[in-house]
């Protein structure tokens, strides 16, 4: 069985436990080295456990705990080769670490391949992930202002989705936020919609995928209730109904699994 768990996934901090068996994969690491210990010992998984960490991007809601992780775990760090300039450039001692991945490289690990694909953010390499597992696959899109047409391509057919809906647009246009801001955030690079996210969950939904997490969601700018209500009613019009939950933003999730039987078909 491969297990998944959020430990934080919102605009304050994000990081992401992956495993199956004993292997142990980190994405992201936005909250403080202490909370990652905390969550990760909740789960019975110590930080020399970990196998790896990837990097979406390097924005501080991403890689904040990072600096005093490397001191207790010295787990291989990927990333694309950008976003890894940027890691050595802003974490002292990352370099003896990181393993850079050019575009189209898969990562193998452990029995599981992680195939990295680009976002759409305004952040210099930013990164998704499918991770294919013996149990089947799953994987994570968020930070980007549209669904790139290589991101739908390697996400296809993924069984569990983590899938960012970040803001409602006539919340987000109505809110205290500065204009600037309200522009980064609905523009190319910026972050995805509900109704955006809605539209590719539909798409991802009819090519199998199972479970579909949303995640990376505005304390200021959405609910958890509205992202459910958009995304519903576009499963809905589509004539499909995955599992569909919301990841906490300052909490460790409930487990999210992904089992063999789930490949098959037919």
């Amino acid at each position: 069985m491969t297990e998944l768990h959020t430990l934080a996934s919102g605009s304050s901090g994000n990081a992401l436990l992956l495993s199956q068996g004993d292997t142990h994969i980190l994405l992201d690491a936005g909250i403080s080295c202490r909370r990652i210990t905390s969550a990760l010992g909740t789960l019975g998984v110590e930080l020399p456990e970990l196998a790896a960490i990837f990097i979406t991007h390097t924005h501080t809601d991403h890689i904040s705990g990072l600096q005093t992780l490397i001191k207790r775990c010295r787990a291989p760090i990927y990333a694309s080769e950008a976003t890894a300039r940027g890691l050595s450039y802003r974490v002292a001692g990352v370099d003896d670490l990181l393993c850079p991945f050019s575009s189209g490289e898969n990562v193998q690990l452990d029995g599981c391949t992680v195939t990295p694909f680009p976002t759409s953010h305004d952040a210099a390499g930013s990164t998704g992930y499918r991770v294919d597992t013996p149990d089947g696959a799953v994987g994570l899109l968020t930070d980007t202002g549209y669904v790139t047409d290589m991101a739908a391509e390697v996400l296809c057919g993924v069984d569990l989705l983590v899938l960012e809906a970040n803001h409602d647009v006539d919340t987000l246009r109505s809110g205290p936020y500065p204009y600037y801001l309200k522009q980064r955030i609905l523009g190319s690079e910026g972050h995805l919609s509900n109704e955006d996210a809605g539209r590719f969950a539909a798409a991802m939904a009819r090519s199998g995928t199972e479970e579909i997490v949303l995640a990376h969601l505005s304390r200021e700018n959405n609910t958890p209730a509205m992202a459910l209500h958009a995304m519903e009613r576009a499963l809905s019009a589509a004539g499909v109904c995955p599992a569909l939950s919301v990841a906490p933003r300052d909490t460790l999730s409930q487990s999210y699994t992904v089992e063999r039987s789930l490949v098959c078909r037919g």
